[in-house]
C-alpha cells in the first residue's frame, strides 16, 4: 500500500513539472562584450564578430574580421545612425541611417519556446522569434550560446563578459567619416551580415508592435 502511495505521489509530482510554464529567455545585460564565431552560410564565408553592446550610452559596436580579409568596423548609435568604415591607407567610410535604434535587451519577449536541445556541447533552451531568429541559451548558466537566422547565418558565442565596456576613445569614427561637405546618409541595404540582421530584427519587432496595438 505504501509503495502504491509513493508511486502515485511521484506521478503527480512529475505531471506537475511537465505542466510547468515554459522558461523565459534571460534579457541581455545593458552592457556586455562578446566574441562571436559567425558562419554566413549563404556566401560560404566566415567572420569573427567582436561585439560591444552599450545601451546606457546608446551605442553598439561590431568589429568584424572576415576570413583572410580586412576588418570592417560597424559603429551603431541609438538614433539610427551607423558608420561602416575601414582603417589604414585607403580607409573608407559609409554612413547609413536606419529607422530604428539599437536592439533592446528584452527583444526576445513573446518568443515561442521550442524546447531543449543540445548544441555546441551545451544543453540549451531554444526560442524562435518572428520566424527570424532562433536563440539558444545554456540551461545551467543562462548565457547565450548560439543564434541562428532565417538566412542560414549562425553565430556561436565564444565569450560573454557581462558589464564589460569599451573605452570612450574607441567609439570615435575616423575623421574621414565627417568630411567638410556633409555627406548624405545612405539608405539601408541588405548585406546579410550580423549588423544588418539585428537592425532588421529591431524593425520587425517595432512593426509587429504597431500591428498588435492597432488590432
Amino acid at each position: 500500500m505504501r509503495s502504491f502511495i509513493l508511486i502515485f505521489v511521484l506521478l503527480v509530482f512529475t505531471r506537475a513539472i511537465c505542466k510547468g510554464e515554459d522558461p523565459i529567455p534571460k534579457p541581455w545585460p545593458e552592457q556586455f562584450h562578446a566574441m562571436l564565431y559567425v558562419n554566413l552560410t549563404t556566401t560560404g564565408k566566415l567572420q569573427i564578430d567582436d561585439l560591444w553592446y552599450d545601451l546606457p550610452n546608446g551605442r553598439n559596436f561590431n568589429i568584424l574580421q572576415g576570413q583572410l580579409s580586412e576588418v570592417l568596423y560597424d559603429l551603431e548609435w541609438d538614433n539610427g545612425t551607423s558608420f561602416y568604415y575601414t582603417l589604414g591607407d585607403g580607409g573608407t567610410c559609409r554612413r547609413v541611417s536606419f529607422p530604428v535604434g539599437l536592439l533592446r535587451p528584452d527583444f526576445l519577449s513573446d518568443a515561442t519556446y521550442l524546447g531543449r536541445v543540445n548544441t555546441d556541447g551545451f544543453l540549451c533552451d531554444l526560442w524562435q522569434k518572428l520566424d527570424f531568429i532562433w536563440y539558444y541559451e545554456d540551461v545551467a548558466s543562462k548565457r547565450p550560446v548560439r543564434w541562428d537566422f532565417f538566412t542560414g547565418m549562425s553565430m556561436h558565442v565564444m565569450t560573454f563578459e557581462v558589464g564589460a565596456v569599451l573605452p570612450d576613445p574607441a567609439w570615435q569614427a575616423p575623421v574621414y567619416c565627417f568630411p567638410e561637405t556633409e555627406p548624405r546618409d545612405e539608405p539601408p541595404r541588405a548585406t546579410g551580415g550580423p549588423h544588418d540582421l539585428f537592425r532588421q530584427l529591431s524593425l520587425l519587432i517595432k512593426n509587429s508592435g504597431k500591428r498588435t496595438s492597432s488590432n
